[in-house]
């Protein structure tokens, strides 16, 4: 039951991950990669709330752990991280890095408390 609930939220999450970010990424043609960024908060948020809600340990696999962990995305922040430094720019790898991190702490830590 455990590997049904991780897997059906790995497949969930990755399809909502490719989807929302292909919409962005037809209406956001500057730099700074707003369809991650909006994916890492937005998965922040909602895993504070998983987590701040105490489900029973079925829930917390399928939601946080296989949806959450496959909607998020570490490596493709860190891809557009070294892309930014390669293509040198600084302001944006400063504001993307600092607004991620941020955002993305206090969107957990609002999602407990909302829980």
């Amino acid at each position: 039951m455990n590997f049904l609930a991780l897997a059906t939220g790995a497949f969930f999450g990755a399809i909502s991950r490719f989807a929302l970010s292909q919409w962005t990424k037809t209406v956001w043609k500057k730099d700074f990669p707003l369809a991650t960024f909006i994916i890492n908060v937005l998965g922040s948020f909602l895993l504070g709330l998983v987590i701040g809600s105490h489900l029973d340990s079925t829930w917390t696999l399928l939601l946080g752990t296989g949806f959450l962990g496959s909607f998020t995305t570490f490596s493709t922040f860190k891809l557009e991280t070294l892309q930014l430094i390669q293509n040198q720019n600084r302001k944006t790898l400063v504001l993307y890095l600092g607004l991620s991190y941020l955002c993305g702490i206090g969107a957990a830590f609002l999602g407990i408390i909302l829980a």
